[in-house]
């Protein structure tokens, strides 16, 4: 069984920078892909940017290209999403997701970690 946990939110003001991490643990062979969403109060959760463990691919939703980047670290076990350029719109609390393989829905995922929160004021 896979296990997330996410650290590293909080409050910055726009332009600002945030770090976030997501610490992975367990079954190997069904945590290939790991993947940031993020969700806002009333709306379903977006993705965000994905790190596939094979070939190291990643890719990055239209709204974050340029300015976030997602990277391994810590020999894979944990998966950080670098955010620069911070804008109100980008406030969410942000989650990441794991798989054997990569999904651009929420749907595709079963397994979570906790969330956390990113408030960015103008």
């Amino acid at each position: 069984q896979v296990q997330l946990m996410e650290s590293g939110g909080g409050s910055v003001q726009a332009g600002g920078s945030l770090t976030l991490s997501c610490e992975v643990s367990g079954d190997s062979n069904s945590r290939d892909c790991v993947t940031w969403f993020r969700q806002t109060p009333g709306k379903e959760r977006e993705w965000v940017a994905r790190f596939f463990r094979i070939g190291s691919a990643t890719a990055y939703a239209d709204s974050v290209k340029g300015r976030f980047t997602i990277s391994p670290a810590n020999g894979q076990n944990t998966v950080n999403l670098q955010m620069n350029n911070l804008k109100p719109e980008d406030s969410a609390v942000y989650y990441c997701a794991a798989d054997r393989y990569c999904w651009d829905t929420p749907k595709g995922f079963k397994i979570w970690g906790q969330g956390t929160q990113v408030t960015v004021s103008s």
